[in-house]
């Protein structure tokens, strides 16, 4: 017969035995130590000087005094003398020095696990419960690579439901970004937890942006909104082509063209300035020099070089100066420039150079044309 247990190693009371109380005691002092197993620390060497009855070590390597040869054993004070209990494999202890459950495995007392794989529920400092299976109060939490990177997943069943961060304050939802009953990303706040306003959404498909932070159209001046990129102008829009759509710009903010018919800008509030420069014709090709027939040139038709407003009628300035670099006769000098009345929104008939004075030299002006009006 065994004088033994076989998995805690408890003696057992022999036939015909005396003083079989010995056995039975040494027996309970054993279960005392084990069952509930608290030790003052992990990996002690040295004996305390003066032990309480019930205080267990476990001891570590090169144990020392009264411990000496027993390294790795648990020693119990039973009140007159150490015990020594070799544990066995899948002992659990807690460490009172380390503050910290550890389990004897490989001859050695190892951190037990937070976790076994598979488990249902975890709380770290908390409770978890069916909803929140993972649940851990802490000032902070870290979640770091193990190799090159570090991706942290939120995955969900179908575009219908929810993959997001929720922020919260005193358990009241403020914040929420993420996928959020669909698969486009966004950012939604709340003041009190039940009317959410979708702040910032990007469109899965196109990566634009939309949602209440974002401008509603060219229009829209309000405080805190960011700019649409088509909204605003920089150096990528600030000159191209303009247009307008129920009064409101909807392309560049200048435009600038040119035709062999001249030069024309355009601006994004609808004026438009046209200018040409055409030589008349010989100043003399009609009149007699009289102030009643005086000289004057070829009428010129100015067909602009961009269109304005149908229905308009723009502004047109005329002026002639002669081409020679230092003219001579005083006279030369008198070009009058007869406008226009029939100016139309593509074309202004009859521009005539008239010149005052009897100066029968047959120069040909140089007309400068400047037309304002409206392109919209």
């Amino acid at each position: 017969m065994s004088q033994t247990t076989p998995r805690i190693g408890l003696p057992l009371l022999q036939p015909a035995q005396a003083q079989k109380h010995v056995t039975h005691n040494t027996a309970l002092q054993q279960l005392d130590a084990v069952v509930q197993l608290s030790l003052n620390g992990f990996s002690e060497t040295v004996p305390p000087a003066d032990p309480e009855a019930g205080d267990c070590h476990g001891l570590g390597a090169g144990a020392t005094g009264a411990w000496a040869g027993h390294d790795g054993a648990v020693a119990l004070w039973d009140g007159t003398g150490w015990l020594f209990l070799p544990p066995r494999e899948g002992w659990r202890a807690w460490g009172q020095a380390e503050g910290e459950l550890r389990l004897w495995q490989d001859e050695a007392w190892r951190a037990e696990p937070l976790q076994p794989q598979g488990a249902q529920r975890m709380g770290i400092n908390t409770g978890a419960d069916d909803v929140n299976r993972l649940a851990v109060a802490s000032e902070a939490s870290l979640l770091t690579h193990a190799g090159a990177g570090h991706q942290l997943k939120i995955n969900k069943a179908g575009a219908t439901d929810t993959a997001a961060l929720l922020f919260q304050s005193n358990w009241t939802g403020h914040a929420e970004m993420g996928l959020a009953g669909e698969n486009g990303w966004s950012l939604k706040v709340s003041p009190d937890g039940g009317s959410w306003t979708t702040a910032l959404q990007v469109d899965p498909a196109t990566g634009l942006a939309s949602g209440a932070a974002v401008q509603q159209g060219a229009g829209d001046v309000t405080p805190g909104r960011l700019m649409r990129a088509d909204y605003g102008y920089g150096p990528g829009n600030l000159l191209g082509s303009v247009g307008q759509s129920d009064g409101q710009p909807t392309g560049a903010v200048i435009e600038r063209g040119s035709t062999a018919n001249g030069q024309y800008v355009r601006f994004a509030d609808g004026t438009q300035i046209c200018t040409h420069q055409v030589t008349a014709g010989s100043i003399t090709s009609y009149g007699t020099g009289t102030w009643g027939d005086p000289y004057r040139s070829p009428s010129v038709n100015w067909t602009y070089p961009a269109a304005f407003a149908s229905g308009s009628q723009p502004t047109l300035i005329a002026s002639a100066c002669l081409s020679a670099a230092t003219p001579t006769g005083g006279g030369r000098r008198a070009l009058l420039v007869a406008p226009s009345s029939d100016i139309y929104p593509t074309i202004a008939y009859s521009i005539i150079v008239h010149r005052q004075g009897t100066d029968t030299n047959p120069d040909s002006p140089v007309l400068h044309l400047t037309a304002f009006g409206l392109w919209v």
